[in-house]
C-alpha cells in the first residue's frame, strides 16, 4: 500500500482490524498453550502489539483488564531497561516485578521485539497467571512482596533465540509446580512469537514498512472518543465504595466538568492511603483519571480525563 493511494481512513480502520485479529490469535496460542488451568479455562491473560514508543495500539478480545493495564504500564518500563537500539530478532523479555508489570508475583508478562527486513517495528507484550511461583501461596495473607514468592526483575529470557537457562533453572526451583511454570513461561513466549509473524505478513500484505501512521491513527481516534463519552456524562458528583479482601475502602468522590474531572474533598489522602490497605501497585491502580503526581496535585484540581495514572513505586 503506498503513501498516496492507500493511506486513507477506510485503510487504516481496515489495519486496525486486522491488528486486532492478530492479538486475537496471540492471546488464543497462549490460551491454548498454557498450562496454568486459571488461563486455559478462564482467560486470565492479556496479549496486546505497541508501537516503537510504547503506545498500546491493539488488544485481544480475550483477556482481563486488569491485565490489559498492567501490561501495557510494563511495556514503557522493558523499553526503558532494554533501550529499543540494543534489542535484536529473537529477543524476548520478562518480569513479575508489581511496580512495572504486573498485579502480583504470579503475574508474568513477556515482551519481545517483533523485527520486519531487520527493523524494529513493534512490540509483542502477553501477560498470565501462573498458579504457583513459591511463597506462602496465592491469597491476601502477604504482609510484603517478599512473602508473595519468587521476584523476577527486568531480565533478558531469551537472547537472540537462545533461552536463558540460567532464569529458567532459578524459575522452576523456586516453585511447587516447576513443569507447569516452566510450561507457561514458554507459552507467553510463544504466543508472542505468532503475534510477529502474524504482523510482518499483515505489513507486506498492505505493504508497509512501519506502523507509525496507523499507531497515529489509533491513538488520535481513542482519545476522541474517550473525550467525546466523557462529555456526554451529566456534571455533577458521585461516590463510591467498596471493600477488598476485608480492608475497608473510603469513598471516591469525583465530579464532572465538561471534559474534565476533578478530584476533591479528602479523595486525594484516600488514593494515598491506597498503600495501606492491599498489597495492590501502580498497574493495578491505573484508570481514566491522569494523576501524574499525587504530591502535585491539590483538591480540586481538574486533570485530565485521558491521561494516565502515575504513581511513584514507592507507595
Amino acid at each position: 500500500m503506498s503513501e498516496t493511494n492507500g493511506a486513507n481512513l477506510i485503510d487504516l480502520q481496515i489495519m486496525w482490524n486486522r491488528l486486532i485479529a492478530v492479538v486475537e490469535e496471540q492471546a488464543q496460542v497462549l490460551l491454548r498453550t498454557a498450562f496454568s488451568p486459571i488461563v486455559r479455562e478462564c482467560g486470565d491473560l492479556s496479549a496486546g502489539v505497541f508501537d516503537a514508543k510504547g503506545r498500546m495500539l491493539a488488544q485481544a478480545v480475550t483477556g482481563t483488564p486488569g491485565h490489559v493495564n498492567s501490561m501495557a504500564e510494563s511495556v514503557k518500563h522493558f523499553i526503558a531497561h532494554f533501550p529499543l537500539e540494543t534489542m535484536k530478532p529473537g529477543d524476548a523479555y520478562i518480569t513479575n516485578d508489581p511496580w512495572m508489570g504486573t498485579g502480583h508475583l504470579n503475574d508474568f508478562v513477556v515482551t519481545t521485539p517483533c523485527f520486519k527486513d531487520g527493523k524494529l517495528v513493534a512490540l509483542f507484550s502477553c501477560t498470565s497467571h501462573l498458579m504457583d511461583i513459591g511463597g506462602i501461596g496465592f491469597g491476601p495473607d502477604a504482609t510484603d512482596v517478599f512473602m508473595e514468592g519468587l521476584y523476577i526483575p527486568m531480565l533478558k529470557l531469551i537472547d537472540q533465540g537462545v533461552v536463558n537457562e540460567t532464569l529458567m533453572s532459578m524459575i522452576r526451583s523456586n516453585t511447587r509446580l516447576p513443569i507447569d511454570t516452566e510450561g507457561d513461561t514458554y507459552s507467553l513466549a510463544g504466543c508472542n512469537d505468532v503475534g510477529c509473524q502474524r504482523l510482518v505478513e499483515m505489513m507486506e500484505e498492505f505493504e508497509i514498512d512501519t506502523l507509525d501512521r496507523i499507531a497515529d491513527h489509533i491513538c488520535d481516534r481513542s482519545r476522541e472518543a474517550v473525550l467525546a463519552e466523557i462529555a456526554k456524562l451529566p456534571k455533577g458528583v458521585w461516590r463510591n465504595s467498596m471493600v477488598v479482601d476485608g480492608y475497608v475502602r473510603r469513598n471516591f468522590p469525583i465530579r464532572v466538568l465538561r471534559n474534565n474531572v476533578v478530584i476533591f474533598e479528602g479523595a486525594l489522602e484516600s488514593l494515598k492511603r491506597f498503600k495501606d490497605d492491599v498489597n495492590e501497585v501502580r498497574a493495578g491502580t491505573e484508570c481514566g483519571i491522569g494523576v501524574k503526581n499525587y504530591n502535585d496535585v491539590q483538591e480540586g484540581d481538574q486533570i485530565e480525563c485521558y491521561s494516565r495514572v502515575e504513581v511513584a513505586r514507592t507507595l
